[in-house]
């Protein structure tokens, strides 16, 4: 077997060992584990983006036509995301979030090969770019402040019934930590949702045998627009936090993963 096949064998192996010992380590408040978890985690993320930089480097632009790259994106996204929160809060704990997501969405790149991408060949690199590059960005953020959310709700549940808690509980970081993942996901992710989603116009624009016309998908990624748009416009502008606001952007997250596996499944592309 060539090393190029081998290539994704090791990154599924590094994401699964990492997230396995970073939930024995969390259950059984061990910070070496956590550590050496960590420490997998970088190093599956090496390899995905070496892997991800062979096949730019062997297919070219063919590799943007396929939809095993785009799975293989957004999953490098949210490990990339992940790492900077990481590094940011000093916390470990979106890793058990994290890692198994990205593990989920890089083996379901290996098998994405039969979807297409159909875009305009001289438009790649810019559809690329203003369309599925940021909405991969807000897709891995939203994944992110969901984890984050459901934590939350699960953290202060806790609190306010004085329940005891135990180490996996002692081990979360504070409420107001997970409120602030929530809000930089919301503040980085509608923009990029909005660029991504009406970028989609430039696209007509650009390609004279497309004509616009509604359909199911539009009506869909309009719907998502406009939740998000109200949790953005209550997150920043009117103030809101903690409860409702983590409630919110679960909602968002889940209507958005309904409406890409709703385009997947209906339009194969």
């Amino acid at each position: 077997m060539e090393s190029f096949e081998l290539l994704p064998l090791a990154v599924i192996g590094f994401y699964f060992l990492g997230a396995l010992l970073f939930f024995i380590g969390l259950m059984a408040d061990n910070e070496r584990l956590s550590s050496v978890a960590g420490g997998l985690a970088i190093g599956g993320f090496a390899l995905h983006s070496l892997d991800l930089c062979l096949m730019l480097v062997f297919y070219g632009k063919a590799a943007l036509l396929g939809g095993s790259f785009y799975f293989s994106f957004v999953g490098w996204t949210l490990l990339a995301i992940h790492l900077f929160l990481r590094w940011r809060l000093k916390s470990s704990f979106l890793s058990l979030i994290a890692l198994p997501l990205g593990l989920l969405l890089y083996t379901s790149s290996l098998g994405a090969a039969g979807l297409t991408i159909k875009i305009p060949p001289r438009f790649t690199a810019l559809f690329f770019g203003l369309h599925v590059g940021s909405l991969a960005v807000a897709l891995a953020l939203l994944a992110l402040a969901s984890g984050a959310a459901f934590a939350w709700l699960h953290l202060n549940q806790k609190i306010k019934s004085k329940a005891v808690l135990g180490s996996m509980n002692m081990s979360m970081p504070s409420l107001d930590v997970f409120d602030r993942v929530n809000q930089w996901a919301v503040a980085l992710g509608f923009p990029l949702y909005t660029l991504g989603i009406f970028s989609l116009a430039i696209w007509y624009w650009i390609d004279p045998e497309k004509t616009f016309s509604w359909d199911a998908m539009k009506f869909t990624s309009l719907g998502v627009w406009l939740l998000f748009a109200v949790l953005f416009h209550q997150r920043l502008i009117m103030g809101w936090r903690g409860r409702k606001t983590a409630w919110m952007v679960i909602w968002v997250f889940l209507f958005m993963v309904v409406s890409l596996i709703h385009h997947t499944i209906t339009f194969k592309s």
